[in-house]
Parts: C-alpha cells; sequence; structure tokens
C-alpha cells in the first residue's frame, strides 16, 4: 500500500478564509450538529487571520498543496504558574484523510511551536460523548485533566 503524501503544517493566512470557513463549519456540524452562519464565521475568521498580536492562531495542514486540515490555537495566561497554557479548538481533518496522519502533524506541530514558546501546557475541551475525538487525542498523548467547564451565555 503506498504512503501517505507529506503533510505540511503552516501558520493560516488571510488568502485561506474560505476554507478555514468551510473547515470551521464542518467542526460544529460534526462534533455538535450544528450549522454556523458563513458570515459569522467569516467575522470571526478575520478577527484571527494576518495578525501576530490576533485574537487566536489557526494552523493548516496541508498534502500536495491541498488544505486536509487545521486547529485553531488561543492563549491564555496563569498567575498561579506565571506561564502560558495553549488552549487547542475547532480541530478539522477532512474526512478522506482521517486516520492517516494529518492530526499528529498538527499537534506535532503545535507541540514543537509550545516548547520553542515556553508553553506549560496544552489543553482542550472535547464534547463529553464525542468518543472518536476522545480516542484521538489520548492517543496523541493527551490525558483527561481534573477540571469542568462553565459556562454562562450572554
Amino acid at each position: 500500500m503506498p504512503s501517505a503524501p507529506k503533510t505540511t503544517v503552516r501558520v493560516a493566512q488571510p488568502e485561506d478564509l474560505e476554507t478555514l470557513v468551510r473547515f470551521v463549519k464542518g467542526v460544529a456540524k460534526e462534533s455538535e450538529g450544528r450549522d454556523l452562519d458563513d458570515e459569522t464565521v467569516r467575522r470571526g475568521l478575520r478577527s484571527a487571520l494576518g495578525s501576530p498580536s490576533s485574537v487566536a492562531t489557526y494552523l493548516m495542514a496541508e498534502r500536495d498543496c491541498v488544505p486536509v486540515g487545521c486547529l485553531m490555537l488561543t492563549k491564555e495566561w496563569s498567575d498561579w504558574t506565571a506561564a502560558w497554557y495553549w488552549w487547542i479548538q475547532s480541530v478539522y481533518v477532512t474526512p478522506a484523510q482521517r486516520g492517516s496522519g494529518v492530526l499528529d502533524a498538527l499537534y506535532d506541530e503545535l507541540k514543537r511551536r509550545a516548547k520553542a514558546a515556553d508553553v506549560k501546557s496544552l489543553r482542550l475541551y472535547v464534547e463529553s460523548d464525542n468518543k472518536t475525538a476522545i480516542a484521538a487525542y489520548e492517543r496523541l498523548g493527551m490525558t483527561p485533566a481534573p477540571y469542568r467547564v462553565f459556562s454562562d451565555d450572554l
């Protein structure tokens, strides 16, 4: 069986907007059954793309110059540890590429960047019944944290 093409990972740029719209909508639909509004997603993505001081950073995975996955990174500062914690969000791999190492490539690149930035920990939250995602994150070496997420929609 031929090996999968090499996966490259880079920081997403403004020209990746429409691809990221598709990917983010895919995450919402598959993980929570939600249909997001295209323009709202575009507005959210524009706040993150193209600025080093933006609210988030997206990593884009490609094979043969074709986007096949992404993840979003947000940062949290801890006064308890005087260190950064990076949060992984909006993880998406195209259905045809799942199980072929794309998530591994995204995570490896994120981890490399985190170590270089002296980040204390990588974290994420996942829907409690999303068994596929939970298994994928455990396979990467992530472990459940002793926290629960609370929310107060405003």
